[in-house]
């Protein structure tokens, strides 16, 4: 997958995969990686930027597996960050997608 289109929906990817439920780490690059191929290197920066910027929140829990994991729970100001990302993305991909069909339709 072309990079730059990936750069441009993790943001929104990770916080949808929150939004469904608070996840450590590793666990979003999970979720999010069965949708596009990300590794850890990728999502650790976007989880501090959402954090600096107050669309989530972060708490520690004790785990079975080892060491405390830290969790990251989505805001109410990142859920209408994460609305106002889904709402542009949907106008955006639409439009791509229409003049798509109609430049493939011409040929």
């Amino acid at each position: 997958m072309n990079t730059q289109f990936k750069k441009g929906v993790l943001e929104m990817l990770v916080l949808l995969a929150i939004e469904n439920g608070d996840k450590y780490g590793y666990e979003l690059v999970s979720e999010v990686g069965k949708t596009v191929d990300v590794n850890e290197g990728t999502i650790y920066p976007i989880l501090k930027r959402l954090s600096v910027d107050r669309y989530v929140e972060t708490y520690l829990q004790e785990s079975n597996e080892g060491p405390l994991r830290k969790y990251y729970h989505i805001t109410v100001k990142g859920q209408q960050y994460l609305k106002s990302l889904c709402d542009d993305w949907m106008e955006f991909s639409d439009s791509v997608n229409k003049y798509f069909k109609k430049v493939r339709k011409e040929k």
